[in-house]
């Protein structure tokens, strides 16, 4: 259940619904340094699009709305071995617009686990949400305090190993999806090069 019934909205209002939205995320390699990802609800309808580049130093992701305009960038900072995601809203890169920051909970694990600090607390002394992972698979949990916000089920299939992944989501009622979906593709990215 939601945390305490209270709304969870990181990029904005529209993606936060009354409900349980159940997503279907789909990931596939366009070519070798193209990545897309395609939202969709349970009727099929396209909720989200993101693309960006797999090989580039600079990974960038850009979530697109069904109109094809920028809700947010992901973009992945390296230092040393610690992998910081930002996300900004648009295609900005200003600290004005910045709205949070990901990285591993830990810099040496098997599993991954993921840290998020809200841009209004980031100096403050704890993650304001954590993702927990599976030793096994790329399914995770994304919890704020004690409350599961949010579970992920990868599809493992044999279009896997061609590059194609799915994704089955649950996410809470008032609960930012589109948050949520970010969250997956920096889960999805986290061990690649």
């Amino acid at each position: 259940m939601a945390c305490d019934e209270q709304t969870v909205k990181i990029i904005g209002d529209r993606f936060c619904v009354p409900y349980i939205m159940r997503l279907n995320v789909k990931r596939k390699v366009e070519s070798f340094c193209n990545a897309h990802y395609d939202v969709f609800d349970t009727t099929g309808n396209v909720l989200l699009q993101i693309d960006g580049s797999v090989w580039s130093s600079a990974k960038k992701r850009i979530m697109k709305d069904p109109a094809g305009l920028p809700v947010i960038t992901l973009r992945k900072k390296s230092l040393f071995w610690k992998k910081k995601w930002q996300i900004h809203e648009g295609q900005s890169s200003e600290q004005n617009h910045f709205l949070c920051g990901v990285q591993r909970s830990e810099a040496l694990t098997i599993k991954n686990n993921l840290d998020v600090y809200l841009a209004s607390s980031y100096n403050d002394d704890g993650p304001d949400f954590h993702v927990t992972g599976s030793l096994t698979s790329l399914s995770f949990k994304v919890w704020k305090g004690n409350s599961i916000i949010a579970e992920v089920k990868h599809n493992y299939t044999w279009g896997s190993v061609k590059g194609k992944e799915s994704f089955r989501v649950k996410v809470y009622p008032e609960v930012d999806y589109a948050f949520i979906v970010a969250l997956i593709v920096i889960m999805d990215e986290a061990d690649k090069v």
